[in-house]
């Protein structure tokens, strides 16, 4: 993919898959606007990347900053072609019966919240301008209910509604709309669900996680003409037709 002259906003862009994503879409060429709350290791980052990399200290969950990240990247780069919602929480793991409402209500507002934000402020930009690709990185938590996760299970199951939803309403305009679902990858969330002891997920060993580097490679190739078949969807990674395509097999 030559994704030259294209910019792409990450969210989430601080660590795991929406960093290894940072580096795939500069390496393919792409500007990109990193945001996250952890504003030094984006600010870092952006420093490894070099000239087409902007850091945004960014709260999903607030949609004014969102929105203020849109317009920085506008303003950085002209443009914005991409928007990856990566931006996610798996805290805090606990039983129903058990939760905490205000974390729970955390995780929907950074996980379902966030995503909703991030379309709201890009899809205005990218419809005036004739196109643009959103990719959320969803889960197969969003179809499959999990002991101790019912936040995180509903908050992507709400993440796939909406990209269906934005797909419906923007396919029109030229948007391209779909999701990706990684499996389980190696990265901290990973480490947080293993210390948990809670639900199959938290039993898998360290080498059954892949690379964050393969949802990565992923998100690149879904902005390509190759995934259209998959618009107002979830593409799964762990499918081996999905991986040979993507070149990760």
């Amino acid at each position: 993919m030559d994704l030259t002259g294209k910019t792409a906003l990450i969210t989430g862009a601080s660590r795991g898959i929406g960093a290894a994503a940072a580096r795939a879409f500069a390496q393919a060429g792409a500007n990109v606007a990193l945001t996250a709350r952890n504003a030094d290791a984006i600010a870092e980052l952006a420093g490894e990347i070099g000239e087409n990399a902007i850091a945004i200290p960014c709260d999903v969950s607030r949609y004014w900053e969102v929105e203020a990240a849109v317009e920085a990247c506008l303003k950085t780069f002209g443009t914005l072609d991409i928007l990856i919602g990566n931006a996610g929480v798996i805290d805090p793991i606990s039983h129903l019966s058990e939760a905490d409402p205000d974390g729970w209500g955390k995780a929907i507002d950074i996980n379902l919240k966030g995503v909703f934000h991030g379309m709201r402020a890009a899809m205005p930009v990218m419809q005036q301008k004739g196109g643009g690709t959103i990719i959320t990185v969803s889960s197969g938590a969003a179809t499959n209910p999990l002991e101790g996760w019912s936040h995180y299970c509903a908050s992507k199951a709400g993440a796939l509604m909406l990209t269906r939803c934005a797909h419906a309403e923007g396919a029109q305009h030229g948007l391209r709309v779909l999701g990706l679902s990684p499996g389980t990858v190696a990265t901290r969330m990973q480490r947080e669900i293993k210390a948990s002891g809670v639900n199959p997920v938290s039993e898998l060993d360290w080498s059954d996680h892949i690379p964050p580097e393969w949802p990565a490679q992923a998100l690149v190739w879904m902005c390509g003409p190759r995934a259209d078949p998959w618009l107002g969807q979830d593409i799964s990674l762990r499918d081996p037709e999905i991986r040979k395509m993507v070149g990760v097999a």
